[in-house]
């Protein structure tokens, strides 16, 4: 059975994330949160254009306009849109550790081998810390999140080339 204040930080937990439906469910006690009035958007960042300055020269003619020069838009990582690759996700809200501890390495990084029980980190939730299988076998391609950053509920953290 759940404590009421248990169920206040997950209530806190879920109404400060952007995530807008949990289910938590331990002994066959369940919590489900839904938030109300959710809305989605897409922000799309137009290109930027970038001024040039123009030097002038020491008899000056007819001054020319600024040479406008276009910025190619920044290159979004296309690995993390690659269907061939396996998302690892959060299964919850919490704080993404690399490492069992700060002095020690890292549990995978990029190009390290994982199987189906590999533990690839750590997420902390109301001081509880779970361990993250890998539940796949193949080989990381990249770390999405940095260590000690707050993930959500399904939010990726791992691509594997799986095999």
């Amino acid at each position: 059975m759940f404590k009421i204040q248990e169920i206040r930080e997950i209530i806190k937990l879920v109404d400060s994330s952007s995530i807008d439906e949990f289910v938590y469910e331990v002994d066959g006690a369940k919590v489900k949160l839904k938030k109300n009035n959710v809305v989605v958007t897409e922000t799309v960042a137009p290109k930027k254009e970038v001024v040039a300055p123009v030097v002038q020269q020491s008899a000056p003619a007819a001054t020319p306009a600024p040479a406008k020069v276009e910025e190619a838009p920044a290159a979004s990582a296309p690995a993390t849109n690659d269907p061939s690759l396996h998302k690892i996700v959060s299964p919850m809200v919490g704080t993404f550790y690399q490492s069992p501890n700060p002095d020690s390495p890292a549990y995978v990084k990029a190009g390290d081998k994982v199987g189906n029980e590999t533990i690839v980190c750590i997420v902390e939730a109301m001081k509880l810390f779970n361990e993250i299988e890998a539940e796949v076998q193949g080989e990381i391609v990249e770390v999405l999140v940095k260590d000690g950053e707050l993930v959500e509920y399904g939010q990726p953290l791992f691509l594997v080339k799986a095999e």
